[in-house]
């Protein structure tokens, strides 16, 4: 009886044992295979990335040699806060730098909080689990414009110190305040993917605070980095697809830049068929009057974190969209030098119009002023109605402009409003012998050698250090009375 009694108790105790492992193993959940992102990113190959230094450094060459003279001479800075109006899309910032030009592509992660923004650059990157996670939650966590790039070892580098270092490409960002500078921070960390981009990370989008409660100029600073991104996430939830005025709000500055946004529905694989159908349905309904446009940003619907999908759930539909919007990302990397110097000869196009116009401004002023003019009367009928002295029309006619290209009229105003038409000088006064004019500098530039640069690149014919030499894009001199 005895011996029953203790196999009895040897059975219940490795019953309990096995219901306990269960419990332990549910605990758990079990981890999607990530060898469809390695692939799909390049992420397990071991040839190196390609070394496009002699480009960088002839694009350099061309915008200080080309392109900057003029920019500086005819302040376009002074326009660059109407850009939205004027020009919408991505712009340089005011003297662009080095690090600016020579800067990695740049992805931009935008929606409401908790929707899996974090989450998602987690998944990525695969830093679930280890120490360089992003922390992440079901309350709004993320409160800090959070940028991730490549560094040797996981370092948090404060926003003051971003700003200050002129290499990188951020130091335009101190002029949104202090305030401003201690919700930025930096996270180095060593991962092949950001040897090749940088991803940032923004704070949600939370609807019932007003605005002015973050203590700094939220929607300024999401321009800023609007501008320069080359890819722009906009991430949703099945709980968060209502519009209210700040979501309105960052869709009026995405206007122009359609081409780089993609949207994103996460968290899909909580949904059953049906009512993913109906959310999908609804997730377009809201965005509809925000984007205004022919054709719509591509939307990806799918649960982008390491976690298995649920059961019962359309897991090769999300897959191929996972695969989607990889290949997407992957697109961008690959094409990163087209797309930087393409982005710098739309800049000069913008430089060369503006010049060309205060050029214009300034020649009608001196034609309209005579001895006893008032000089002030004169130019302000000038600006107030440009159309009556051909001020546009005669930058058409003489010259390959696009009536598109045209910057918005109403800009001027303010323009000649801090820069006084007196404190210019014509295009045809900005020539030297030595170094030529600054217009025949950017046609050129325009015409000739951006395009040879983009063409090499296409061609696989990358500058090497030998054309560096010959057409002087920035290589240290040799000096040619060392021994060997």
């Amino acid at each position: 009886m005895k011996g029953l009694n203790l196999l009895c108790c040897c059975v219940a105790s490795l019953l309990l044992l096995g219901t306990a492992e269960e419990v332990e193993d549910a605990s758990e959940p079990t981890k999607r295979d990530r060898s469809h992102l390695e692939s799909t990113l390049k992420l397990n190959e071991d040839k190196p990335a390609d070394d496009f230094s002699g480009v960088l450094q002839r694009l350099r060459k061309i915008y200080h040699s080309s392109i900057k003279p003029l920019e500086q001479s005819y302040r376009y800075n002074e326009l660059r806060q109407h850009e939205i109006t004027a020009y919408p899309g991505r712009t340089l910032g005011s003297s662009a730098t080095d690090g600016e030009i020579t800067s990695k592509p740049m992805v931009l992660f935008l929606g409401p909080w908790s929707v899996g923004k974090s989450s998602m650059i987690n998944y990525l990157l695969g830093l679930d689990d280890t120490p360089y996670q992003l922390y992440t939650g079901a309350e709004p966590t993320t409160s800090e414009f959070t940028v991730i790039m490549h560094g040797p070892k996981l370092k948090t580098i404060e926003g003051i110190v971003m700003a200050a270092d002129s290499a990188r490409s951020f130091s335009p960002l101190e002029k949104f305040g202090q305030n401003f500078l201690e919700k930025l921070i930096g996270i180095e960390v060593p991962h092949k993917l950001l040897e090749r981009v940088t991803f940032v990370d923004t704070p949600g989008i939370i609807e019932n605070r007003k605005q002015q409660e973050r203590g700094y100029p939220f929607n300024d600073v999401c321009q800023w980095f609007i501008d320069r991104a080359d890819l722009i996430f906009v991430v949703f939830d099945p709980t968060k697809l209502d519009v209210g005025l700040e979501l309105e709000m960052l869709f009026r500055q995405l206007k122009g830049r359609e081409s780089q946004i993609r949207i994103i529905l996460n968290k899909a694989d909580s949904l059953a068929t049906q009512e993913l159908m109906r959310v999908y349905g609804a997730l377009f309904w809201s965005l509809a009057p925000l984007i205004n446009v022919t054709e719509p940003p591509r939307v990806y619907v799918s649960s982008f974190w390491p976690q298995e999908y649920h059961p019962d759930t359309h897991k090769d539909l999300f897959l191929k969209e996972e695969i989607s919007l990889l290949e997407d990302l992957n697109q961008v990397i690959e094409n990163r030098m087209e797309n930087k110097i393409a982005f710098i000869r739309q800049h000069a196009i913008r430089v060369r119009i503006h010049a060309l116009l205060v050029d214009r401004y300034l020649q009608t002023y001196k034609d309209k002023m005579t001895f006893f003019s008032d000089g002030e009367l004169v130019f302000r009928d000038i600006v107030e109605d440009p159309d009556k002295f051909f001020i546009f029309k005669s930058i058409l006619a003489k010259t390959n402009v696009s009536k598109f290209d045209l910057p918005n009229r109403e800009a001027y105003k303010d323009f000649f409003g801090i820069n006084p038409i007196t404190s210019f000088k014509l295009l045809s006064q900005q020539c030297s012998y030595m170094g030529g004019c600054f217009l025949e500098k950017i046609e050129k530039a325009i015409t000739r050698e951006l395009p040879d640069l983009l063409g090499s690149i296409g061609l696989g014919k990358k500058p090497n250090i030998l054309s560096c030499d010959i057409t002087g894009c920035g290589e240290t001199p040799k000096n040619r009375y060392r021994k060997p």
